[in-house]
């Protein structure tokens, strides 16, 4: 029997029992794919990292309770470093220039703000946003259980976009929509198969709350998330697709509200530039053990 340490940590909140719960277990090299999953599956979380230092950056690998393995720089690479920073590793120890992470072989690059040490900031940059097809208001619509009204398609419409991942961004008309927003999973996973995405990214630009920009739901039953209550990988593709259709500002931060409806409010930070996206966050451990392989 082998044993290997883990943390549980809330993602993109610095307060217990909120955010995104994630798993990290620090292993000394890869594991086998089965035991990825198997672990992955017993801790039940929407994703499950793995971390252990390697070729001079800390390497991390992802998967949910399904056995899908998950990359991009969302919640379960901020909690992965989190874990990493808060167990003392040094992980850009004989890094030169830019601080990086290995997301299984994917360079992502970092930032890390240690103003408050037990609680450090740690943003991670993705790729330029590229706007890919649009998909038909009424099929949107229909999968979310929402009246067409519900679902914007001016200006604003829902599109697929991509960084490191791809999604489908869904704005709605207002609060009351994001609410109702119920999905049909077999409609779900059928529009995403037909124009090649993952997850449903639904949003409201919020007006009358001054500390958000954006509210926001994700669903992504294709890879057995019901629903997320946060997903930096998803703001990413929204934050450059907000920049390009002109609703935010180059160069400037700004916060979004995701897993209210959930009950595990999480705070995303996320600022977009023309040639690359920063999603940034905290995170703050609630338990630790060991687990037996």
């Amino acid at each position: 029997m082998k044993s290997y340490p883990y943390y549980v940590l809330d993602v993109f909140s610095a307060v217990r029992y909120k955010g995104n719960p994630l798993a990290v277990v620090l292993t000394e090299s890869d594991l086998d794919i089965k035991t990825y999953s198997e672990i992955a599956l017993e801790f039940g979380y929407s994703e499950t990292s793995f971390i252990y230092y390697s070729q001079k950056a800390l390497k991390v690998r992802s998967f949910t309770p399904t056995g899908f393995e998950v990359g991009g720089a969302g919640h379960n690479l901020l909690g992965a470093v989190a874990a990493a920073l808060l167990n003392g590793q040094d992980i850009f120890a004989g890094q030169h220039g830019s601080q990086y992470v290995l997301m299984k072989d994917d360079i992502i690059t970092l930032t890390v703000d240690h103003s408050t040490p037990a609680k450090p900031v740690i943003g991670m940059r993705q790729s330029a946003a590229i706007i890919k097809a649009a998909v038909p208001q009424q099929e949107v619509a229909r999968a979310l259980s929402l009246d067409n009204e519900q679902v914007l398609a001016n200006d604003l419409a829902p599109t697929v976009v991509s960084t490191e991942a791809t999604h489908l961004m869904v704005p709605l008309k207002d609060i009351a929509a994001l609410e109702a927003a119920t999905v049909n999973k077999k409609l779900l996973i059928q529009i995403a198969e037909n124009y090649g995405f993952e997850g449903f990214y639904c949003f409201v630009l919020s007006e009358n709350d001054p500390r958000y920009t954006v509210q926001a739901r994700f669903f992504n039953p294709g890879i057995g998330i019901d629903e997320d209550p946060a997903t930096g990988s998803a703001a990413g593709p929204l934050a450059g697709y907000l920049l390009q259709k002109g609703y935010v500002k180059a160069g400037t931060e700004y916060k979004l509200l995701q897993g209210l409806k959930m009950g595990r409010p999480s705070e995303i930070r996320f600022n977009a530039e023309a040639d690359n996206i920063w999603i940034s966050g905290s995170a703050v451990v609630v338990m630790e053990g060991k687990i037996h392989i």
